[in-house]
């Protein structure tokens, strides 16, 4: 991580009205090296395209290790054991989670089963990391907690975008004031997925849609940034099978407002800018990612911070490795509160734009 050097003549003309901090303390603080964290063994529940990133970032960056992954298609779990140098395998997700080799397990299957499947790890014993969106609803949210807290098992959500050292860094200089008072957050995420009704994004009964795969992300970001929004106000279109094909939100905060955005039809900027009384900080897209950003103060101070690290979900995983050998059973930065208020927003959402699952 590094801040772009000003010229001295540059340096010189801003120092003299605003010093260029430190970010890097920001970030040393609250995003340790992931490779310090415990080794701990990693049960992977699906074998898709998210669950490959995170088993080579906890293979790549950090000490644990993927014990075994398991798929309803044995097959494919063969590949992915092949392709990520798993060394067990499991046709099914029972034997998953109670392979006496697993410690946690990774839920990483459609939002429609996240569900059924933490509840099964739990009920086995293992500590659970859930993609995000973590349910379909507040009301699942609600079942899988109350049964980690009954178990006494660790259980986050997997918005790795709040360990993140360009998000540390950022909340550092919103907290320092650097920016003043925040007015307004805008972010978006959109991305091209041609229709298709068999995929999983445009299935009703998988919790298809933009808003649970993809908005999530700036919501979540909002509730990082923002806290509990006191009103929300959503407009969305769907697409032929029901489910959400873009959706645009205003989360209100008093004085204060975030303006969301996020879609299945087009690659947006996916990028974030948080705007004050006295700057704004512009995220560069992938905002979710790791990434960099631009302060730029209304006194003409203005500083860069590269905070790309490429990929990007060991940091959540060393922060599941480091709760779960410490005894704890949520993280603070994802804490469980933080999951059902994010949720309780995603449900007023949906409402608002009437979207609704099969069984819900």
């Amino acid at each position: 991580m590094s801040t772009v050097a000003p010229t001295p003549a540059e340096q010189s003309a801003r120092s003299a009205v605003h010093p260029v901090p430190d970010l890097s303390a920001d970030v040393a603080g609250t995003v340790p090296d992931p490779r310090t964290a415990p080794p701990i063994r990693w049960g992977i529940l699906g074998a898709g395209g998210i669950a490959s990133s995170f088993a080579e970032a906890v293979r790549q960056h950090t000490q644990g290790r993927v014990a075994s992954v398991g798929s309803r298609d044995r097959v494919r779990a063969e590949r992915f054991a092949t392709a990520h140098g798993v060394p067990t395998t499991h046709h099914g997700y029972q034997e998953l989670v109670e392979d006496p080799q697993v410690d946690v397990v990774y839920v990483a299957t459609p939002h429609s089963h996240h569900h059924e499947h933490a509840l099964l790890a739990i009920r086995a014993g293992k500590h659970v990391l859930v993609e995000k969106a973590f349910t379909r609803n507040e009301a699942e949210a609600v079942e899988v907690l109350d049964a980690a807290r009954e178990a006494g098992v660790f259980v986050m959500e997997a918005m790795w975008t709040r360990f993140l050292p360009h998000v540390a860094a950022l909340r550092g200089v919103i907290a320092r004031g650097e920016i003043g008072d925040v007015v307004n957050l805008s972010a978006d995420h959109g991305q091209w997925f041609a229709f298709d009704p068999e995929h999983r994004l445009y299935a009703p009964e998988l919790a298809g849609g933009a808003l649970l795969d993809l908005g999530v992300y700036p919501v979540s970001f909002a509730h990082d940034l923002l806290g509990v929004p006191s009103s929300v106000t959503a407009v969305g279109s769907l697409t032929e099978t029901g489910v959400d094909g873009q959706v645009s939100v205003v989360l209100g905060y008093g004085d204060t407002q975030a303006t969301l955005s996020t879609t299945l039809w087009s690659r947006t900027a996916t990028a974030a800018v948080i705007s004050g009384t006295a700057g704004r900080i512009e995220v560069e897209g992938n905002f979710y990612a790791p990434t960099s950003f631009r302060v730029i103060r209304h006194d003409g101070a203005s500083w860069y911070y590269d905070g790309f690290t490429g990929e990007g979900k060991q940091y959540q995983a060393a922060e599941v490795a480091r709760r779960v050998a410490a005894g704890e059973t949520q993280s603070p930065r994802m804490s469980w509160d933080s999951t059902l208020e994010v949720m309780r927003t995603l449900d007023e959402v949906r409402r608002q734009i009437g979207v609704v699952y099969p069984g819900e």
